[in-house]
């Protein structure tokens, strides 16, 4: 059944938000107490969200970060910590996080969650606490169209040789490892790369260094659908602006950046296949302007997310669950 042929006590669908249904807009009917509408919107999510790929919840009462976290437990799902982290945050409570910490000029290019790993959460939620004045927006992108816009040929060739993805933690250039792994205990982290198929190695100043091997492409558990599902045109040496790029390798050197990727062999990845992916996911980006109280609800393989930059204050956290690997 199409989603605009469901019809609801306490709930709607505005087909008009968006032509491509993503994100599917679901507004209240009578209440605007998410908890009166809860049945039905657990049903629109099992029926509709692995074909959507995301759905916004707008005007309900959602009374702070801890209502938000009851929302997202209320799908009887287990909240995931954020653990081997590339972004900082700053857990707020259980199971939530304040979104990614960038500085506001910066742009968070189009994503899934933990793509660089080779375990993820299935499904994401962003609450929208503050909107910003100006910008701020988390535009977000169909995987499924993403991969089959991407030239054969790029696909293929990432397909075939999968990533290796490189991180150098620390010295005040990245993530320390302590924040990444959630602990000061190098145990602690070494049986996390032990488990995770993770290499590493402690460098003669303390710092750590991993590289791990991971997919280009996943297929959805669920719809069977592959899709693009990595990270590489995030961290690849080619997103850093040239100057900085330049002036860190000739710091650091190559092989000590913060982050880089090549292809799973270790064979560099050309510029120009990045530029590609990064033109496509452009392509299929969709963007609208945050509302407080917003929730937007995404299942993270079929849709990426990123963020806008922003002026004014900003804040929307985020909550992850239904781990996959």
């Amino acid at each position: 059944m199409s989603i605009n042929q469901l019809v609801f006590e306490t709930i709607k669908i505005d087909s008009s938000f968006h032509n491509s249904n993503l994100p599917t807009l679901v507004l209240p009917i009578n209440s605007i107490e998410w908890q009166d509408c809860i049945h039905e919107i657990r049903q629109l999510v099992d029926q509709q969200l692995h074909c959507t790929g995301g759905l916004l919840f707008r005007g309900f009462s959602v009374n702070g970060v801890e209502d938000f976290n009851e929302f997202a437990r209320s799908f009887d799902l287990e909240l995931l910590n954020y653990n081997y982290a590339s972004t900082p945050r700053t857990e707020v409570t259980n199971g939530v996080y304040t979104s990614s910490e960038y500085p506001a000029h910066q742009v968070i290019p189009l994503h899934n969650e933990q793509a660089y790993t080779l375990n993820w959460p299935l499904k994401i939620w962003f609450h929208c606490v503050t909107a910003s004045e100006q910008g701020g927006e988390t535009p977000i992108a169909d995987s499924r169209k993403v991969y089959q816009k991407i030239s054969p040929v790029v696909r293929e060739r990432f397909k075939q040789h999968g990533l290796l993805y490189v991180r150098n933690y620390g010295n005040g250039l990245d993530l320390p490892w302590q924040k990444a792994f959630g602990t000061d205990d190098k145990a602690q982290v070494e049986k996390f790369c032990h488990k995770n198929q993770i290499q590493f190695i402690w460098k003669d100043d303390g710092e750590l260094q991993t590289k791990q091997i991971c997919q280009a492409v996943a297929v959805h558990p669920k719809t069977n659908e592959t899709i693009w599902f990595n990270q590489a045109h995030l961290f690849h040496v080619s997103n850093l602006d040239e100057n900085i790029r330049e002036t860190l390798i000739s710091i650091v050197g190559i092989d000590n950046l913060p982050r880089n990727v090549y292809y799973g062999d270790g064979s560099p990845i050309e510029n120009e296949a990045l530029d590609h992916v990064r033109e496509v996911l452009d392509e299929c980006r969709v963007s609208f302007p945050w509302q407080q109280g917003d929730i937007m609800m995404l299942d993270n393989m079929l849709t990426a997310h990123g963020r806008c930059s922003f002026s004014g204050d900003r804040k929307v956290i985020v909550a992850m669950a239904e781990p996959h690997s």
